[in-house]
């Protein structure tokens, strides 16, 4: 099976982050109730990587996204839709083939008991991505590569082709894993692969609540102990907010090849990362959100995180910088919105502890002419 060549060379970068994963056609009820009874729906775009894509564009970033879509008026729509944000959709594939994948859901909260999804993507071009298929001139040409365990699940082809991408070799990017458990899509497989591709990337997402239900595996330090190869480990813990891990480890990996420097994090130091150095472990409190829709907002994290490691801000400001971008998301209907200017955000970001935790954001805060104060609850 063909695979990139050793030493695949991107001294010549011109992107940032480049997103490999599947992107479907989705379709918003107009209106909240059962699927069955939702008279209509309104068309989006829905995809974990994609979405990363399209918010880092959004924010000044050179991104790009690498997927395989039907040679049909959806995968049309997909592609002029994500190109429309600033992602750079050259790399691709349509399939003659096979459709491009479509989803409808309702309008509740992913985590509550009455939410309903129902999927149409068995068969679907981006199920068919594989390690013969995937163009890795591109898929290596950015600074981070990011990807994550939806695509696992798609197929055999789509798991054999996440192996191949975070196999470590010279010249590989820095890779990106946002672990995305979907227990739907593990019904009857092993989600356990998920940990051994975690393992195998440079810096890891993932919520306390999906290391429990793959894995078994309880707690931030005890996910830690299971993962200790990552440099970076987020931990997302919901209300909670988030704890990051972080070390350098030995090997080829710690240079970070793309480019992208993780840089000192700060907090308290305890245990051991990878090569048994001490983790320096950072934990920064969630924002108070008046949220609108619970959808995107894990994929906005991980963007504003990324945006930030790419500046190379400090640890507790590249956590702050995703939960602003996930706060962006979850105070408007859809998936994606235009985030807050850099600026505003690095002036949130900047606030001392006591002025962060009395943050109260809601519809309308990342407008550019809103202060720090405009938004603070007393």
């Amino acid at each position: 099976m063909p695979g990139p060549a050793a030493g695949t060379a991107h001294a010549a970068t011109t992107t940032d982050v480049v997103c490999l994963g599947e992107s479907m056609v989705t379709f918003l009820p107009s209106q909240p109730g059962r699927l069955a009874d939702v008279p209509s729906f309104g068309r989006g775009i829905g995809g974990a990587e994609s979405n990363v894509a399209c918010a880092l564009a959004a924010a000044g970033h050179r991104a790009a996204w690498v997927g395989r879509v039907g040679a049909d008026g959806f995968g049309d729509h997909l592609v002029e839709t994500i190109a429309g944000y600033g992602v750079d959709t050259s790399a691709v594939r349509r399939d003659p083939g096979r459709p491009t994948g479509i989803y409808f859901r309702t309008a509740t909260d992913r985590g509550a008991g009455a939410h309903e999804v129902a999927y149409y993507r068995a068969g679907s071009a981006a199920s068919a991505m594989s390690p013969s298929n995937v163009p890795y001139g591109e898929v290596f040409a950015g600074r981070i590569l990011h990807l994550s365990g939806i695509t696992a699940a798609l197929s055999g082809d789509c798991l054999a082709l996440l192996r191949e991408l975070t196999a470590e070799r010279p010249g590989r990017p820095l890779v990106s894993f946002d672990v995305n458990h979907r227990p739907h899509l593990w019904r009857g497989g092993d989600a356990s692969v998920l940990l051994e591709l975690a393992r195998r990337a440079d810096l890891v997402f993932v919520g306390e609540d999906e290391a429990e239900e793959a894995w078994g595996i309880v707690g931030a330090k005890a996910i830690r102990a299971a993962l200790p190869e990552p440099s970076v480990l987020v931990v997302k813990r919901g209300s909670a907010g988030a704890t990051v891990f972080s070390g350098l480890r030995p090997g080829p990996r710690s240079s970070n090849a793309g480019g992208a420097e993780f840089g000192p994090a700060s907090r308290s130091t305890e245990g051991a990362g990878a090569g048994n150095a001490p983790d320096t472990v950072t934990h920064v409190p969630a924002l108070h959100v008046d949220v609108v829709a619970a959808v995107g907002a894990g994929d906005a994290f991980a963007a504003g995180f990324l945006s930030a490691t790419l500046r190379g801000l400090p640890v507790r400001d590249r956590v702050r910088h995703g939960h602003l971008m996930a706060a962006a998301v979850l105070t408007v209907p859809g998936d994606l919105t235009e985030p807050p200017a850099r600026d505003h955000a690095d002036r949130l970001a900047a606030l001392d502890d006591g002025a962060w935790g009395r943050l109260r954001l809601g519809p309308g805060w990342t407008a550019a002419d809103r202060a720090p104060e405009e938004v603070r609850t007393s």
